[in-house]
């Protein structure tokens, strides 16, 4: 893939589902990824990307998943598997701890949150392509979790809008290693421009051009 050059006010950071139940000790979904988690440096990656994102002026979009609450999925003719999972789990429940974000990723006044997904992708049933074409963005980097669902469902998408894609594969994680070697080996590069490690997209971030006022 050729080396991406991005432009601030162009670009747009899509920090997919930083909630504790993910991303913290004690999170109902920390267990399940904390080995790969762990093996590519997930959290100080993160903060690194979004360090460098805003530090290069790039606009940042919360791309939460739907917070579950009482009633959630009752009556659905057809929840898919993990729509079942979390109203049997209460992943991310509204009000409470698992269901906020996680305290190194607390929003800043600037950033925009989207609405809530209720399956996979961060466009369906959301405000984010809206949003994004507001702000003027043609340019994604997406990050966050998990690698195989959220972030592979919401880059599809966005390539299908007709935006360039970019991955970070060390800012990301699934359940297995298997699952981490198809989102980026097998399917990530159908569809994404470009699938970088958090040093590269750093280093592309370190002189960029246009930034926003």
């Amino acid at each position: 893939m050729p080396n991406p050059v991005y432009r601030a006010d162009r670009t747009g950071l899509l920090l997919v589902d930083p909630y504790n139940d993910f991303l913290s000790e004690g999170g109902k979904v920390f267990p399940m990824i904390q080995e790969i988690a762990a093996e590519v440096g997930l959290l100080d990656n993160l903060r690194a990307t979004v360090a460098a994102v805003r530090n290069a002026g790039i606009q940042v979009f919360y791309v939460p998943h739907r917070r579950w609450e009482p009633g959630d999925y009752d009556n659905w003719d057809h929840p898919n598997p993990t729509q079942r999972l979390v109203q049997e789990r209460h992943t991310f429940e509204k009000g409470t701890w698992g269901g906020e974000w996680h305290p190194d990723f607390i929003p800043q006044a600037n950033d925009i949150i989207i609405k809530e997904h209720w399956a996979q992708s961060g466009f369906a049933n959301t405000d984010l392509d809206f949003q994004l074409k507001q702000q003027g963005v043609t340019h994604v980097v997406v990050i966050g979790l998990l690698a195989n669902t959220c972030i592979e469902s919401t880059s599809r998408f966005a390539m299908e809008l007709g935006y360039h894609v970019t991955l970070v594969r060390d800012a990301t994680a699934a359940f297995s290693k298997e699952m981490m070697h198809a989102a980026h080996e097998l399917n990530g590069p159908t569809f994404a421009h470009a699938i970088l490690t958090t040093a590269e997209l750093t280093a592309a971030l370190s002189d960029v051009k246009g930034k926003r006022s």
